[in-house]
């Protein structure tokens, strides 16, 4: 017990961190490009969903993760709505090795940042006089093994393995 009491501050540098700093919304839009015409139709939504991440090494042990969420939203053939937020983090992340790092920066943070995002995009459509979105979850775990199944066959490097 004692011998953990004295070296304690060199086994936390050893150890993995992982801590979120800060969240907030990079960018927002909406656009409803049909109304109010669009209000008079009947309601029979098709909804498109694409999702993208992105994320960036800041000074130190900090990265920028950005979860980016656009939402196409169709009745018929006209566009109802058209509805983006990028939703971003800012983590403290070290004591990782390479796979961990990219799988915490591909995976876990965006699975931190989605409810965020859903919320945000939830309250812009209502703003714009629509329905509430209620997207499903999204499970960024699968979504990043298909990104690094895609980027071994292609014989690219995995983004944190790159720096």
């Amino acid at each position: 017990m004692t011998e953990q009491v004295t070296n304690g501050a060199a086994q936390d540098d050893q150890n993995p961190q992982f801590s979120l700093q800060r969240i907030y919304v990079r960018d927002l839009s909406f656009e409803a490009p049909k109304s109010p015409e669009i209000f008079r139709q009947e309601w029979n939504p098709s909804v498109a969903l694409d999702l993208n991440t992105r994320q960036k090494s800041l000074e130190g042990d900090f990265h920028e993760v950005v979860l980016t969420l656009s939402v196409t939203v169709k009745t018929g053939e006209e566009t109802a709505f058209i509805a983006e937020v990028q939703q971003a983090g800012i983590f403290l992340i070290k004591g990782l090795d390479a796979a961990s790092m990219s799988h915490t920066l591909g995976a876990f943070c965006p699975n931190i940042l989605f409810p965020y995002a859903r919320e945000t995009l939830d309250s812009l459509v209502v703003r714009g006089s629509f329905p509430a979105l209620m997207l499903a979850p999204v499970n960024f775990d699968a979504l990043y093994a298909q990104e690094l199944s895609r980027m071994q066959a292609a014989g690219e490097a995995p983004v944190a393995a790159q720096h």
